[in-house]
């Protein structure tokens, strides 16, 4: 298999980003206790603006402060790349309501299974939890399902 066919911008930008999150999230985790993961950040963030008692939990409340800081170094950090690395950032050609339609999916699924890939994936696995485990192998299974299903009827 040909790398630079799925990876045309190289791999580099990849592994260092893999890297700072990685280190970011261990920070968080071995400095709070807290799991740094992006779906609580969506609740935490909908903490300031829904009347739910879900998004009212302590939990929430209490972190809501360090999560968007978290969520907005992500995009900060992205938007830094793409200005000093303008030949490594790649746009997308997938059409925004697949775009939409996507998170939504993927917004469900983060609030059904608990937690998101970073949640599971990154902190879950690293603290050996074994819950994280059946989850990260769900989410991969579930993604490899999609690709080949989505390349199957030649969506684009």
């Amino acid at each position: 298999m040909n790398l630079e066919l799925l990876f045309p911008a190289g791999m580099a930008h990849y592994l260092a980003g893999g890297v700072l999150i990685g280190i970011a999230v261990s920070f968080i985790f071995l400095s709070t206790g807290i799991v740094a993961g992006m779906s609580s950040f969506f609740s935490a963030t909908l903490s300031y603006v829904s009347c739910v008692p879900f998004f009212q939990q302590t939990r929430f409340i209490e972190t809501r402060g360090w999560r968007i800081v978290l969520a907005v170094g992500l995009v900060l950090g992205a938007l830094l790349c793409a200005l000093l690395m303008p030949e490594r950032f790649v746009l997308t050609s997938v059409a925004p309501w697949q775009l939409a339609l996507g998170g939504l999916i993927a917004g469900f699924g983060a609030r059904y299974g608990n937690g998101c890939t970073s949640g599971h994936g990154i902190c879950g696995m690293a603290s050996l939890q074994w819950p994280s485990l059946g989850a990260v192998l769900v989410f991969m299974a579930t993604a490899i399902a999609t690709a080949h299903l989505v390349e199957a009827l030649g969506v684009q």
